[in-house]
């Protein structure tokens, strides 16, 4: 019985590991997402399809996004944005460590 529990445990555990790839992305200054204004902070970023999820605290914004792998891989993370009616949005993310990149429609 216990090397079934202990079984089910890996498995459960991988399950949760295999979903959504999960970041932590720091905004320096006021941008939008999708129409919301996001403040500075440390958000968790969580790119899982073709949807990203930002995070902080209880504060939730989704947006849909389009995922590309680079060539090589970039050094450190960073937000790319453009101004758009007075605020700056979010146009792509460049995830450091990885080939990531999130771009936002």
């Amino acid at each position: 019985m216990t090397k079934k529990l202990i079984i089910l445990s890996f498995v459960l555990v991988a399950l949760v590991f295999a979903g959504a790839a999960r970041y932590t992305v720091k905004i320096y200054d006021p941008v939008t997402v999708n129409g919301t204004e996001l403040k500075p902070g440390d958000y968790k970023l969580t790119v899982d399809n073709n949807k990203a999820t930002f995070q902080l605290g209880k504060e939730k914004v989704e947006a849909p996004v389009k995922v590309e792998q680079a060539s090589e891989k970039f050094s450190s993370t960073s937000v790319q944005f453009a101004p758009q009616n007075g605020k700056n949005k979010i146009q792509e993310i460049r995830l450091g460590g990885t080939k990531t990149k999130v771009i936002f429609n």
